[in-house]
């Protein structure tokens, strides 16, 4: 009985949080990321052209490409449309049928648009001053999913029963804890981001160490960025909450940085050029079964972590935003997303530059690589224990 229990336990929680988190980021990558890295585009180009006067030919062509631009990466990060990608992938990544997985894009844009405003609880963005966001798009889905999937194929008229059960159902969880997750969610960033002003040595180890831990984790840390570092909520915050927690975002991206670079240069040996790059750019999450059998090969980009970031909230302060803060090197976001956020802020090109090649890559191989390399002297670590399949 208790090994039952234990099973249904681990299908859930897999399903839940590995799966449906998983999934989820995928939607946030296809709309807000990919929106936000399209309006940085345009941002550069648009500083081509002049402040005023007559534009010619190729100047009136580059402006026409810029506004382009600005048109898709305004709808890319629409809520509606992210909110609707995260409900299509959350109910993907849990196998759903078609009807519910489309039905999907209307729960998922519920939960991620519900909130509350000035005088009520409501779904129209533009009438909330605080969302939902992810957090909301990611219950509303789930529930809108399950409930989607006990209709199914039960009816002659499933066309008309299951999307009228999963809009509801989702809907329903969307109103009612919209407004809830919406100030949790606010609350949890404004206390992060104080605690990070405040404390910035001792919350730069802690923010650092988790989130990179969560990225190697098969949990997903780019969703749970999102959702705390969202720009919309960090908007709403005192000017000291706000400045801590962008700091807190760029030390979390140093935290996945080291996760991320520390594995692929510590496990260089056995891994070579290919793991490198797999885990470089790719994920740290390819060591999970490793690290499942050897727990000691986690040490070295730990340490890094926990080393650097107090540094990022101090010496050489770190900034980020939303899902750039929990993807480390993986594409490179979590240094397009720093330079995005540091450049607004007023910061040059050279000081990013360095800061980035510094924290981000430099000396989270130099530390992690030092500390693999003593604990293979020393017999904690061994040939092979960080090989990759």
């Amino acid at each position: 009985m208790e090994a039952k229990k234990d099973s249904w336990i681990s299908r859930y929680a897999k399903r839940y949080f590995i799966d449906a988190l998983g999934s989820m980021a995928k939607g946030l990558f296809a709309t807000l990321l990919v929106g936000t890295i399209i309006g940085a585009v345009a941002m550069l180009l648009g500083m081509l052209l002049p402040a005023g006067g007559e534009l010619n030919f190729m100047q009136k062509a580059l402006a026409a490409i810029v506004a382009f631009l600005n048109a898709v990466a305004g709808v890319a990060k629409n809520n509606y449309v992210v909110g609707a990608a995260i409900g299509i992938a959350i109910a993907q990544g849990m196998k759903a049928s078609p009807l519910v997985l489309f039905s999907a894009a209307v729960t998922g844009a519920l939960g991620y648009c519900a909130g509350i405003g000035d005088k009520a609880i409501g779904f129209v963005a533009s009438e909330v001053s605080v969302t939902a966001g992810p957090i909301g798009a990611y219950f509303a889905a789930i529930v809108g999913v399950e409930l989607g999937q006990l209709v199914s194929g039960k009816t002659k008229v499933d066309i008309l029963v299951v999307p009228i059960v999963s809009i509801l159902a989702g809907g329903i969880v969307g109103y009612l804890l919209g407004a809830p997750l919406a100030l949790f969610i606010k609350w949890l960033a404004g206390v992060i981001g104080m605690a990070t002003a405040l404390a910035p040595v001792p919350m730069g180890i802690i923010v650092s160490v988790l989130v990179g831990w969560i990225l190697t984790a098969p949990i997903s840390s780019a969703a749970i960025c999102a959702m705390i570092f969202s720009e919309s909520i960090i908007s709403t915050l005192s000017q000291d909450a706000a400045y801590g927690l962008k700091l807190a975002a760029g030390a979390a991206t140093v935290g996945c940085c080291c996760q991320m670079v520390g594995f692929a240069v510590a496990s260089f040996r056995e891994n070579r050029w290919g793991g490198l790059v797999s885990q470089g750019i790719g994920t740290s999450m390819l060591q999970v079964p490793n690290i499942m059998r050897h727990p000691a090969i986690i040490v070295p980009p730990t340490l890094a972590a926990a080393v650097l970031g107090p540094i990022a909230t101090t010496l050489l302060p770190m900034f980020n935003t939303g899902i750039n803060a929990g993807m480390g090197t993986c594409g490179l976001v979590g240094q397009i997303g720093t330079y995005i956020t540091m450049l607004g802020m007023g910061e040059g090109w050279l000081g990013v530059t360095v800061k980035v090649l510094l924290l981000h890559i430099i000396l989270p191989a130099a530390i992690a690589f030092g500390a693999s390399e003593l604990m293979r002297s020393l017999g904690w670590i061994k040939k092979n224990d960080q090989l990759l399949d």
